[in-house]
């Protein structure tokens, strides 16, 4: 589909905000947990970037992480719910650190392995093109609030890259990154920004 010059698609991958497992390192799928206090504070910040631009469209996880992150930041009134932005599910390694995961399997990692009774890379590289392929029928900025590794999954997917490269791609919590075409070049797709923080935005 031919896009419109004068009103590009940008897409703004916003990851969530802090909670307790975040911070602890637990890999967190489709468990579903609230955001910590400094995760709300982390993700109402937010707001002061975001509600500088004007969205087409907000779509977030069904998870509640994503989702308060989004009320939070002040979008949720045009906020549509995409399951295909929740997290890798992590199937046996759910709630489990990287590091208790490689003493049963020293060179375990996620892009390449995927988890037991969890989705495998191929499963979640099928989901990131179809959703990619839904984002690029649209213009406009696009809010998509997710998490991540499947954000680096995105990123990946988005250039052209194989899953297993997400791991070259972290993402802190509340961070913003962009991704959209090369303005002398609008086939091309690149990332614009990443992993950015709202500290890292001028006012």
């Amino acid at each position: 589909m031919k896009k419109s010059i004068s009103n590009p698609l940008n897409l703004y991958l916003i990851r969530h905000g802090e909670t307790e497992w975040s911070l602890t390192g637990q890999h967190t799928g489709r468990t579903d947990i609230p955001l910590t206090q400094n995760g709300e504070n982390e993700a109402r910040a937010l707001s002061k970037y975001l509600r500088t631009i004007s969205f087409s469209h907000v779509l977030t996880s069904p998870l509640q992480r994503a989702r308060q992150t989004c009320e939070l930041a002040g979008l949720d009134q045009i906020l549509e719910i995409e399951p295909d932005l929740a997290e890798w599910d992590y199937g046996d390694y759910e709630g489990q650190r990287s590091v208790n995961i490689r003493q049963e399997r020293p060179d375990w990692n996620v892009f390449r392995d995927g988890c037991p009774h969890g989705e495998m890379p191929g499963q979640v590289t099928d989901r990131a093109d179809q959703l990619i392929d839904r984002l690029r029928k649209l213009d406009g900025n696009i809010a998509l609030f997710s998490h991540g590794q499947f954000g680096g999954v995105l990123a990946t997917r988005w250039i052209g890259l194989a899953v297993d490269k997400a791991q070259h791609f972290p993402l802190g919590t509340a961070s913003i990154s962009i991704f959209a075409f090369d303005s002398h070049h609008p086939t091309v797709p690149i990332i614009a920004l990443w992993n950015s923080k709202i500290k890292d935005f001028r006012q």
